[in-house]
């Protein structure tokens, strides 16, 4: 009876395949477009909110926490609507919402968003679920749910899984993330993007309409068929250590991402859109884990029969475990000062194979098409957990930078549940390698807490500050304040040097000069945006109002605390906590006579304080003949003719300061732009004399609001004098040698 049924079912299907195949063909379109838009919205959702909050890199991987949780919100849904539902009744509640979130893509073409300083990942959470957040669930439900359709629907045969279609969304979502740097972002405005993506979005709609309207009319025969044949294959449930592992590989995957991402931005570069590489090398290892091993060579799917596991996985588990030594050994040893285009590849291929492991882990454990909707339920699980532990829980628990490190011992002790029951001998090489690493990282970490007199954490980063008490060229103890790796600040305890301002801010600098050749001997008013240690309130004298803004509150009691340029400046110091430009247009006019414009964490860069828009702004806020001074020191982006083209477009000139390092004085090399109206300051010798000309973009476009790509302005080069060992951890027990 059970053969001849499945034969009869058989049968059927294969005489249903002419008619079916249409079907099909737009089964894999809506999926493989689902995927596309849902990982397109992404950057374009985060561009919009990453200015809002400072710039920081915490913005993208707090995103990547919503997008995990929607997402499994996504696939609950789908598993609810598969599970409890009949197939009109699906159809029906699934077409409204796709109704439902046109309305809303529609309605948030123009979105006004304002943000919260005070509590940004809620502030994240609440504007990405107003702005996609419908949207975004119902194409995070569309792969389980349409796959369940087509399963029960005669479109799945014993030799051809659903997990193909897993594959399949997958290279749609790795898609996005490719073209959206290097085609979408660069050549489209926002507002641009949305509409195209819109476009997009009623096209998938439709086809998912006609998808649910086909599948309505035929459930019927075909469901009853399928209960038929299952009734005659009764299956068991998954087992419980099987349901646990696929959490866990989950969760250790989207660790690692996050983690790595972080790791990338604070220790390597601190570029925008870069942190989307990460995220396209863990959905490539997806794609390749659950194609089926299609592309593998026959010699490598064969056994080995002492080991119990096949060429293939044996291969994995080999390159897993030189991945792991390799990561372990360069954060916690070597530290080399790799150029850019040598540690991005080396921290994206092993975060690649370390993926793939779990992922190719993932697929081997897979349960029949009938549990396929509650193994996709776990998977999302645990993304989201290994992404709330990376983006909610580190920044309150830890106060330096552990997620990577604890990435790479759940990853190690995976490894050994895995190959448990394979072999004792894997078993004995996993547990060593697990011991092995732990220790290293532990070590590594005890040793990074000396010289540090305090390390704090929160959402906008890491802040340490560290004395270096033999400094190489003069006696006198020196103390630092990092942010991530980068130097913010410095300040050295000598007599001759005590309240002598250092690092970028010399006298010699941009904002030196702007701040001793503006106003001669009267008395200024000074706005500066972003503090650090407060160095530039050692410029102020008896009657100079210096007011400084910053979205970090932990800055404050850093530079108070730990530093004396504050409390021991002759001006008047004013702190406004919160986004500057934010701040700035909720003030009425300053009438300041120099405005610095210095916020960066680490080399990430504020871009929404580097617009026309907010030019405008800081042209309301200045007295006449009044000087906006930019930092556009940076390892990777070359932001001083961004700078001068904005400047232009006002009607206003620059001066390009560029100086060297000075190890006595305790100052750093600096690039600083200089923006005025006022020629005669720009005609004064000292300015004329130090100043550079800017290089031209000739493809550069104005950045605005609504318009801001950093690919033209990427310099790819191996930091030199002016940079941090690369991979040098906030931690690390020494200061290194070189600044920013």
């Amino acid at each position: 009876m059970a053969a001849s049924a499945a034969g009869q079912a058989t049968a059927a299907s294969r005489s249903r395949s002419p008619l079916m195949s249409p079907l099909n063909a737009l089964y894999a379109v809506a999926i493989f477009l689902g995927s596309f838009l849902l990982f397109l919205v992404e950057p374009m959702a985060a561009k919009r909110l990453v200015p809002l909050l400072g710039g920081s890199a915490a913005v993208w991987t707090t995103c990547l926490v919503f997008f995990q949780i929607a997402l499994l919100l996504g696939y609950l849904c789908a598993h609810w609507l598969a599970t409890r539902f009949r197939q009109r009744a699906q159809s029906l509640v699934y077409v409204g919402l796709l109704t439902v979130c046109v309305a809303q893509a529609t309605f948030n073409l123009r979105p006004e968003l304002h943000a919260s300083t005070d509590h940004p990942i809620l502030s994240v959470f609440w504007l990405l679920a107003t702005l996609i957040g419908l949207p975004f669930l119902v194409l995070s439900a569309t792969n389980p749910l349409l796959q369940a359709w087509y399963a029960r629907q005669g479109g799945v045969a014993a030799d051809a899984p659903p997990y193909r279609l897993f594959a399949l969304s997958n290279f749609g979502s790795l898609l996005a993330l490719v073209i959206y740097p290097w085609l979408v972002e660069p050549r489209f405005s926002l507002r641009m993007q949305s509409l195209i993506w819109l476009a997009g979005f009623a096209v998938f709609a439709l086809a998912c309409a006609v998808i649910a309207l086909l599948s309505a009319r035929r459930s019927s025969d075909v469901q009853g068929a399928a209960r038929r044949a299952a009734s005659d294959r009764p299956e068991p449930p998954p087992l419980l250590g099987d349901r646990l592992l696929w959490l866990l590989l989950a969760a250790c995957g989207s660790l690692l991402l996050c983690a790595m991402t972080n790791h990338i931005s604070q220790n390597i570069a601190a570029i925008p859109l870069l942190w989307i590489v990460p995220l396209i090398m863990y959905l490539l290892s997806f794609v390749v884990a659950f194609s089926r091993g299609q592309w593998l060579p026959g010699f490598l799917r064969l056994g080995i029969p002492v080991l119990n596991v096949s060429v293939a996985r044996l291969c994995l588990l080999g390159f897993t475990m030189v991945a792991l030594g390799g990561l372990v050994y360069m954060v916690t040893e070597a530290r080399p000062e790799l150029p850019l285009i040598v540690a991005i590849p080396f921290y994206c291929a092993t975060l690649f194979i370390l993926c793939l492991f779990c992922h190719a882990e993932l697929h081997r454990l897979r349960p029949s098409p009938r549990h396929a909707t509650a193994f996709y339920l776990l998977i999302a699980l645990g993304g989201a957990l290994g992404s709330i532990f990376v983006g909610v829980l580190a920044p309150m628990i830890f106060s330096g930078s552990y997620e990577l490190s604890c990435g790479l011992l759940l990853t190690g002790l995976l490894a050994v549940a895995v190959t448990w029951r394979d072999s004792i001998g894997l078993r004995i090489l996993w547990a060593a390698a697990c011991l092995v690493s732990a220790a290293a990282m532990l070590s590594f970490h005890a040793r990074g807490r000396e010289h540090t007199l305090a390390q704090v954490r929160n959402f906008y980063g890491i802040l340490r500050v560290a004395d270096d008490p033999h400094p190489p060229s003069f006696p006198a103890e020196t103390r630092y304040l990092y942010n991530g790796t980068i130097r913010h600040g410095s300040e050295i305890f000598s007599d001759q040097l005590r309240g002598t301002p250092t690092t970028y801010y010399s006298h010699d600098s941009g904002i030196g000069l702007a701040l001793d050749l503006c106003c001669g001997s009267r008395p200024r008013r000074v706005g500066l945006i972003g503090l650090g240690a407060g160095t530039l309130a050692a410029y102020g004298r008896p009657g100079d109002v210096f007011r400084f803004y910053d979205i970090n509150p932990l800055v404050e009691r850093i530079a108070r605390h730990w530093f004396s340029y504050l409390r021991e400046s002759a001006a008047t110091i004013e702190i406004v906590p919160g986004d500057a430009r934010v701040s700035l247009a909720r003030e009425p006019n300053q009438q300041y006579d120099v405005l610095a414009v210095d916020a960066f964490s680490g080399d990430a860069i504020p871009v929404h304080l580097l617009t026309s828009q907010a030019l405008d702004l800081y042209q309301r806020h200045l007295a006449p003949g009044g000087i906006i001074a930019f930092h556009v020191s940076n390892k990777f982006l070359n932001l001083a003719p961004v700078v001068q083209q904005e400047a232009e477009h006002a009607g206003l000139k620059t001066a390009y300061v560029v100086v060297s390092d000075d190890d006595e004085k305790g100052t750093y090399s600096s690039d600083w732009v200089l923006v005025t109206g006022n020629t005669d300051f720009l005609y004064k010798a000292e300015v004329e004399d130090a100043s550079d000309e800017i290089e031209g973009k000739p493809r550069l476009r104005l950045w605005t609001d609504d318009y801001n790509s950093v690919l033209p302005v990427l310099r790819w080069r191996k930091p030199g004098a002016d940079s941090e060992p690369q991979n040098t951890p906030p931690e690390t027990s020494a200061p290194p040698a070189a600044p920013k």
